[in-house]
């Protein structure tokens, strides 16, 4: 069975809510909606207090540049135009709506009707991206990308595979498990639209082998119906984490090896799409619904009812908690994604996002560090590390502010995975002090350029 080369390591599961079929949250009494929801440029609001909104209203256009649209998910009264505190404590323009009622615009298409490529009309490539552009859809598996751009390969590069990452790697998480289990022909259409889209004839479907009901429920479903479903693959893999890493999931399904930055995915023949971002882009062409509501999961060991909730975008996370049988007693922190890249809140008012695949509630217990203890030269770090970097010596030069011999040593290839930190016997905070030199160099590579500019 295959798996990825470099590193990698073997956290618990976790996986709780497997078993727990996806429900429809309750909406919320008012949805907040942050512009910056997305890498890139933030959405420019577009409609002002008093206004009314539907489901599927613009309240924000694309900025300038790399950006994506933001549209309401439920239908109300605008109240106000103002900022919130986004879960990474930064002060972001966001949209308030009064919610009042369940309104959609007319043009969305709400039935449960599977649509498949033979009921639509005749699209050119150009108008299918087009579509998922106009629908505002972002990579959901967290990074946020702008779905449309990254489906505009740059000239001189070719999309020779299609890979769809269904593995979910964070331990706990499981919307995109309960995603394929609920609607893998929706996924199977979706993923010859972007099949179409990027004019490539092959597809692969990788998930990791602790889904043994999805593996065959899609294996089955591509056997039955090989005919409608041409060129598309199940690929098993091993249990091993961060194999959810684009890089990592192309060397484990078609073993290239993607050099380090500013190189993409693209650039060895991949496009690698999120299985939750391939099920938008079905709902987005074939109901010409925009990204209004996405998958989430609600867990952890003291939750009473780990949950996967379908989510309106806007909904506080306490709504969320509350629906899953409320704040456990002995909760000690609360992480929005999972466990190893997720990020603690800093309150329970923060709104759901595009890129909202999960929420964590760690007990006391699970949430406390270990304290910290001298560097014992083990290399369990490098070993980890699926970029093949060494972490230890990343950490000393950042103490060091070496911020030269930091960028040498490529930290802007670091995928902050946290697989060093998990597998440090020292229990040194490695992630934080690369992400702090990643950050830095970044911004010293970025004011080079500029600098290059003026001159």
């Amino acid at each position: 069975m295959k798996t990825f080369h470099i590193g990698g390591v073997h956290p618990a599961e976790n996986k709780l809510s497997a078993g727990s079929p996806i429900k429809d949250a309750q909406l919320p009494k008012t949805a907040v909606f942050s512009m910056f929801q997305h890498i890139g440029a933030p959405a420019v609001p577009v409609v002002k207090r008093g206004d009314k909104v539907k489901v599927g209203t613009l309240l924000g256009e694309a900025g300038k540049g790399l950006s994506v649209p933001v549209f309401s998910s439920v239908s109300g009264t605008v109240s106000k135009v103002d900022a919130i505190v986004d879960s990474s404590g930064t002060r972001r323009a966001a949209v308030f709506v009064d919610v009042e009622g369940d309104e959609w615009e007319e043009t969305i298409d709400r039935s449960d009707k599977l649509v498949t490529m033979k009921d639509l009309p005749a699209m050119k490539a150009e108008e299918v991206v087009a579509k998922i552009k106009a629908a505002g859809i972002v990579g959901m598996g967290g990074a946020t990308f702008p779905t449309g751009i990254k489906l505009m390969p740059p000239p001189g590069t070719k999309a020779e595979a299609v890979i769809v990452n269904a593995v979910e790697c964070e331990p706990y998480l499981t919307a995109d498990h309960r995603l394929m289990l609920e609607k893998p022909e929706q996924i199977l259409v979706g993923i010859q639209l972007i099949k179409h889209a990027v004019n490539c004839s092959k597809a692969y479907i990788g998930i990791e082998n602790n889904k043994p009901d999805a593996i065959k429920l899609l294996t089955d479903l591509l056997k039955e119906k090989a005919a409608q479903y041409p060129g598309i693959e199940v690929v098993p893999l091993k249990v091993k984490y961060p194999q959810g890493g684009e890089k990592q999931l192309i060397d484990a399904v078609i073993g290239r090896q993607v050099p380090a930055p500013p190189a993409l995915p693209i650039n060895v023949g991949a496009i690698v799409q999120n299985v939750g971002t391939v099920y938008a882009i079905y709902e987005a062409v074939t109901k010409n619904k925009p990204l209004v509501d996405r998958i989430i999961t609600v867990t952890g060991k003291s939750v009473k009812q780990p949950s996967n909730f379908r989510a309106r975008i806007g909904t506080p996370m306490q709504q969320l908690i509350d629906e899953a049988g409320g704040l456990p007693e002995d909760t000690g922190k609360i992480i929005g994604g999972g466990p190893m890249m997720g990020k603690a809140l800093m309150n329970l008012e923060v709104p759901v996002t595009k890129g909202s695949s999960g929420l964590l509630i760690m007990t006391q217990q699970e949430s406390r560090r270990a304290e910290a203890s001298p560097c014992i030269r083990c290399a369990k770090c490098v070993g980890a590390c699926p970029m093949g970097l060494e972490p230890y010596l990343l950490s000393m030069l950042t103490r060091h502010k070496d911020w030269e011999t930091i960028e040498k040593n490529d930290v802007t290839s670091c995928i902050e995975c946290g697989s060093c930190s998990f597998t440090c016997p020292s229990h040194r905070p490695l992630l934080d002090d690369i992400r702090v030199a990643k950050q830095t160099v970044m911004g010293i590579i970025k004011a080079r350029h500029m600098e290059s500019i003026k001159k």
